[in-house]
């Protein structure tokens, strides 16, 4: 039953990257249609991601209240409803509307199930899980350019994902019961295996600290914001820096700044099965310091080739970094404030993703795009050394309480 349920899971993690990448596909058809300023875009997006901060940050009250199923359930059934308005929308200000909920569902929906991962399954199906969120963000540009290249027509495109985001509510809706089932079976099977030692006693000290007085918790928060913050500046500026200061055409630069994205997706897939003989600690840090090699090459005044590789350097470290640091909550953080602990990292993750590449953008209107490998080598340096830091604190805390242990 655990098997088949986690295929609901994947399913669930496609679903929750389709329409990641929607707007920017369709945008360039949607615009003339609504007589828009191509910033407008951009408005869109903070407004769905303003929506998903909030949801994501009241996410620990929500899963506690309803559970897991029912809240992946109503944020499903909000994200398809979110779509179809999208395909439907007479004007802008309709668009606008829907941009709310769109963002309310995928928050609550994203802490939720990264959650119920990291608490009942292994290190590997999160790498694997946000390997299928890259396909799912991946296959929507597909479906969008599909249609748009039949004559324009986007809103069959967002018809089309709104279709498949309102299967994954009736798949949702039917096994609903099994949500609870499964993680009693995950906690049976918990408690059957021997303790860790200090883990007890890890578990009593953050049982009785508030979440945000745990120790560490905060230097996580600001690794998942410059995490994120490279991941999205990366993703929106790599072609104009290629452009610019490569001489790359922009067919080019695009290209391989999908080939960043590959290095992602790929590295995900990989990292899975590599969490079976090494740490997430190790992972974590291995990551980091091979996306800042990466960034240390795009600084670099070498031919345009070196690049194409350090994106994929930079792609294929930070591979591990994100699902391996979510794993890693509840054994972090104890497992009673790991739901809530969840959530405000992915509304700080949100915020580093939402706020970062504009300030790039500001500073590179200001001075020169030349700015953007060196921003990004200096917030993956900033991401690897509080993630140090936090190790040393985590160290610090485990000797502790293994020395009471044997003092008692």
């Amino acid at each position: 039953m655990a098997t088949f349920f986690l295929i609901i899971i994947y399913l669930a993690f496609i679903s929750l990257g389709l329409p990641d990448s929607l707007l920017g596909s369709a945008w360039p058809v949607m615009q003339p249609e609504f007589h828009a300023p191509l910033s407008t875009a951009g408005m869109l997006f903070m407004i769905v991601a303003a929506g998903t901060i909030v949801s994501s940050l009241a996410s620990g009250r929500m899963l506690n209240r309803f559970g897991t199923g029912k809240v992946t359930l109503i944020s499903c059934i909000m994200t398809a409803g979110a779509l179809l308005g999208y395909a439907v929308s007479p004007s802008l200000i309709w668009l606008i509307l829907f941009a709310i909920p769109l963002g309310l569902g995928a928050g609550s929906v994203d802490a939720g199930l990264n959650h119920y991962v990291a608490a009942h399954y292994k290190a590997h199906h999160m790498s694997w899980l946000h390997c299928f969120w890259g396909v799912g963000a991946t296959l929507s540009p597909l479906i969008m350019g599909h249609f748009i290249s039949g004559g324009n027509a986007w809103r069959q495109g967002y018809l089309t994902v709104a279709g498949i985001q309102f299967g994954l509510v009736v798949i949702l809706f039917l096994t609903l019961p099994l949500w609870d089932k499964v993680a009693k079976i995950s906690q049976r099977s918990q408690q059957e295996e021997p303790e860790i030692l200090g883990s007890g006693h890890l578990e009593e000290a953050a049982q009785s600290a508030r979440p945000l007085g745990i120790k560490g918790v905060k230097l996580a928060l600001f690794s998942f914001l410059f995490y994120c913050g490279v991941e999205a500046t990366v993703g929106l500026w790599g072609s104009s820096f290629l452009v610019s200061m490569k001489g790359l055409p922009a067919a080019t630069a695009a290209q391989w700044v999908s080939f960043y994205y590959g290095g992602i997706t790929v590295g995900r897939f990989i990292t899975g099965f590599i969490t079976f003989k090494l740490s997430n600690r190790t992972l974590i840090r291995g990551g980091q310091l091979l996306a800042l090699a990466g960034a240390v090459l795009l600084v670099l005044p070498l031919p345009a080739g070196f690049s194409l590789a350090g994106l994929l350097i930079t792609g294929l470290g930070l591979a591990p970094i994100y699902p391996c640091m979510l794993h890693e909550t509840p054994v972090r953080f104890g497992k009673k404030h790991a739901q809530t602990i969840m959530g405000y990292q992915m509304a700080v993750a949100y915020t580093g993703s939402t706020l970062m590449p504009p300030l790039l953008g500001f500073l590179a209107s200001s001075i020169s795009i030349s700015l953007f490998p060196f921003y990004i080598a200096v917030s993956a340096a900033a991401m690897l050394l509080l993630s140090e830091r936090l190790n040393r604190v985590l160290t610090r805390r485990a000797a502790i309480s293994s020395s009471s242990i044997d003092i008692s």
